[in-house]
């Protein structure tokens, strides 16, 4: 098997301290942590890590015992009204944790307008050293992998692939060799049944914040797209589910990762096998 590098989302183990997420993914094996920055919604437990705030230093003291990385920082919404005053400190926080990029979104129903900001957050990004991976979402304005690999184009930025928005965005599996010289430097994974996908727009919501399946408990080709992929790309798991409440957060983290690490031994044997 490849030796790559696999972490975990922070969405994963949503309401979890950082301190508690970091040593428990210490624990159980992961080599690196995506953390959030900021709460993304209004519902969600403010665990903020700006402004050198006392849990961003306990957070640095963690990583510092544990030897763990943080890969990733979330996550920015690019709206019509987004501007420096919201990412200047969660750039800031980012490199003050050692990350290697900040994760975005396209909100904003004007594409070209968001192109623009877009454009900004990355120069800010590359004065920060932060990378700007945006992340196709399959019910926001830049949904396909496709599309998001234009974006980065025109202003600069990295697209994420997520497994989930691609598969619920409908994307051909063509657009993942495509996009390669536009893809971040990881990747993100989940399961999930295809027959499953919802009509409405909160219903996918729904599923990619609170129901994704674990790798590997879906039917979702996670191999045949990961086959496509460098054998050494770093994969970072997302999957938020009822689970996380019945096996605890060490039990989770471990089950993420027996079962991801058996998908991908299934992608390098089709990779091998071509």
């Amino acid at each position: 098997m490849s030796q790559r590098l696999i972490g975990i989302a922070p969405l994963s183990v949503l309401g979890t301290e950082p301190v508690d997420f970091i040593r428990a993914a210490a624990k159980t094996g992961y080599d690196f942590v995506g953390l959030r920055t900021r709460p993304v919604t209004a519902t969600e437990k403010d665990l903020n890590l700006l402004h050198g705030n006392a849990r961003q230093k306990e957070v640095l003291a963690a990583l510092a015992d544990t030897g763990m990385k943080v890969a990733d920082t979330e996550f920015l919404a690019v709206g019509e009204d987004t501007g420096r005053d919201l990412w200047l400190p969660m750039l800031e926080a980012a490199n003050a944790l050692g990350a290697q990029s900040l994760t975005a979104t396209v909100t904003d129903p004007d594409l070209n307008r968001a192109c623009a900001t877009l454009s900004q957050l990355v120069s800010d990004g590359l004065d920060a050293g932060i990378t700007i991976a945006l992340e196709p979402i399959s019910y926001q304005t830049v949904k396909q992998l496709s599309e998001g690999a234009e974006v980065a184009q025109q202003t600069g930025c990295k697209v994420l692939f997520d497994t989930l928005h691609f598969h619920r965005a409908f994307c051909a599996r063509d657009q993942i060799p495509a996009a390669l010289p536009h893809m971040a430097g990881m990747f993100q994974i989940c399961d999930g049944i295809t027959a499953d996908r919802a009509t409405t727009r909160d219903g996918l919501i729904e599923e990619s914040r609170s129901l994704r399946y674990v790798p590997g408990e879906g039917d979702f080709p996670l191999a045949e797209c990961i086959a496509l992929l460098p054998a050494d790309m770093p994969v970072s798991i997302e999957v938020p589910n009822p689970m996380f409440a019945e096996l605890g957060l060490e039990g989770y983290l471990a089950h993420l990762m027996t079962a991801t690490k058996q998908v991908l031994a299934k992608a390098d044997a089709l990779r091998q096998a071509v």
